[in-house]
């Protein structure tokens, strides 16, 4: 986390502002942005279920114990790059949304690089069920979740931030990163507690390698029937 005491950055960094009122209206709280982010993880993890109850049911695998397995051990490297993007993320952010623009490290080059690494998650966790179909719909779910979210978010920080923000926006690209973009910092102060916290929130990816090796082993002694079969 950026230590805006010492360090006088260039370029838009800037404090939530001191007047409670924008435009004639209340300040946007902290509070309500937290809120937002609940009720994202709360949608994200039923349309997460959803999609592994539909794997329970999914019939035999078109694809060989080989390609299978490749399939799994390519899913598990994208979510351990997905946890540690993530981890790497909140030592810029951690703490930091709701009080200032960031725009250095992974932020000047996308506007929300903690969703893009939680999309190569889905993705990871989604090959864990050896289907594609079924990894694209992770990727689904989470592109879905996280648009709508980000919609709002934005909308959050454009009345606190204003014009600032406006500008943040159109240098910045929402998703897709603009590595040309890159700016970073000669010093770093980092909240351990926000790193920890991030590391903790993303290991929960990997659940999804024990949970669809348990499915596997449910249909291979016939205790769940299968009733489709994705490739």
């Amino acid at each position: 986390m950026i230590d805006d005491a010492r360090h006088r950055l260039k370029g838009f960094r800037l404090q939530a502002r001191d007047d409670p009122h924008l435009d004639g209206r209340p300040m946007p709280d902290a509070q309500s942005l937290h809120t937002l982010q609940l009720i994202r993880k709360g949608v994200l993890a039923v349309g997460i279920l959803a999609v592994v109850i539909l794997a329970v049911f999914m019939g035999e695998r078109l694809w060989s114990d080989a390609v299978h397995a490749g399939f799994r051990a390519a899913g598990l490297v994208m979510i351990g790059i997905a946890i540690v993007g993530r981890a790497w993320c909140s030592l810029y952010i951690g703490g930091r949304k709701a009080a200032e623009i960031v725009d250095r490290g992974p932020y000047s080059v996308t506007r929300n690089p903690l969703y893009l690494f939680s999309f190569i998650a889905a993705l990871g966790m989604g090959l864990q069920t050896g289907s594609l179909v079924l990894a694209g719909l992770f990727v689904l779910v989470a592109v879905g979740v996280f648009f709508a979210t980000v919609k709002r978010e934005e909308a959050w920080l454009q009345a606190r931030f204003g014009e600032a923000y406006s500008e943040y926006r159109r240098r910045t690209p929402r998703f897709w990163p603009r590595l040309s973009a890159w700016r970073d910092l000669e010093t770093l102060q980092i909240r351990p507690d926000r790193f920890v916290m991030t590391l903790k929130d993303g290991s929960v990816f990997l659940l999804a390698v024990p949970i669809f090796a348990f499915v596997a082993w449910l249909q291979s002694k016939g205790w769940v029937n299968a009733v489709i079969t994705l490739p």
